[in-house]
């Protein structure tokens, strides 16, 4: 079977990459494996794109499931450093969708948008034969800036220091607790705490807000793979060497015993809402100050280095390359029943 989830770097590299269409001039960042966004100038601006799935989890109830996808749309463009600001949407909805129920998603994309500043300028919506949930659609975000506010993913240099917020698994108690409760054999409490990790799965406003408050110098959302994973990602993207202490990585409550439950390592699996940052010396406080006022748990975890790779603790690792949360959502979907 093949593998799910994201394309590795060698299917990439062979069938994607350099095969880009039109050489054009404008294009500031073009496709590369494990970087969120492109870039193209136009008129002196910096015009940030980034694309995305659309998923829907109707389990989850249609707000929920909305709050998720709108986030999701939005956030690797915000990890440019540039607000986002305008959106494209297309649903490609299954049959039995409900009116109200689109409504209800589409209620939930508009106030979060409105909230963020977004302008949803286009799209297309259709109920087609043979789609189904939770892939209903696609979605691209444009944050459109002064090139000066651009946060490059390949702009780490030696002497950053290396930040993250809220942790590693965010997504795995969050999603995984929330859709599967009644499957999963945890104290009453601990399935609470689990549950309200599904508010932190965004990392728009971390994002935003690193990048407003110091010299943020690369930014990366932990999604497939999670926190190992976009380690590895942003050390490749900027030629560096990332040396990881540990025990300074936060780990957010209903995380740790989540991932016993599923019998999941906690820093392979996806963890939207996380961020990986790197931030001149200097700028650390201002960034991790800016970060705590708005309720966003983050710490120093690290410095970049001259070489390559990732480091933790003196041991060296590598991606994933294949997230083990695909194979617990399949497991569990299939115990509950789940569609």
């Amino acid at each position: 079977m093949t593998d799910l989830g994201k394309v590795d770097r060698e299917f990439f590299d062979r069938h994607i990459y350099p095969h880009l269409g039109a050489d054009r001039d404008d294009v500031r960042l073009g496709p590369e494996h494990g970087v969120d966004f492109g870039v193209v100038e136009v008129g002196g601006e910096a015009v940030v794109l980034a694309s995305d799935p659309l998923s829907l989890v109707p389990a989850l109830g249609f707000e929920k499931a909305a709050w998720f996808a709108v986030h999701v749309a939005l956030s690797d463009a915000a990890v440019s450093g540039i607000a986002p600001s305008h959106l494209a949407v297309t649903f490609t909805l299954p049959p039995e969708m409900t009116d109200g129920e689109f409504a209800t998603v589409w209620e939930t994309f508009d106030r979060e948008a409105s909230e963020l500043g977004v302008s949803i300028v286009t799209g297309h919506t259709a109920r087609y034969g043979g789609c189904r949930y939770p892939w209903v659609g696609g979605a691209t975000t444009l944050a459109v800036g002064d090139p000066a506010d651009l946060v490059r993913p390949d702009g780490a240099s030696p002497g950053d220091r290396l930040l993250v917020t809220k942790g590693p698994a965010v997504e795995v108690a969050g999603f995984l607790v929330t859709l599967f409760e009644d499957a999963v054999d945890l104290p009453e409490a601990t399935i609470t705490e689990a549950k309200e990790r599904f508010w932190d799965m965004s990392p728009v406003r971390d994002a935003l807000t690193a990048a407003a408050a110091g010299p943020v110098t690369a930014m990366h959302d932990a999604t497939e793979g999670g926190l190992q994973g976009a380690l590895v990602e942003l050390a490749r993207a900027g030629g560096v060497r990332l040396d990881v202490d540990s025990d300074a990585v936060p780990i957010l409550p209903g995380v740790e015993e989540s991932c016993d439950f599923f019998g999941i390592n906690p820093w392979a699996a996806t963890s939207e809402g996380t961020l990986v940052l790197t931030v001149e010396s200097d700028g650390v406080g201002d960034v991790l100050a800016a970060l705590e006022s708005e309720g966003i748990p983050a710490a120093e975890i690290g410095a970049v280095r001259e070489g390559d790779g990732v480091f933790v603790d003196g041991e060296q690792v590598e991606h994933p390359e294949v997230d083990p949360s695909w194979a617990v959502f399949e497991e569990y979907a299939e115990k509950v029943g789940l569609e």
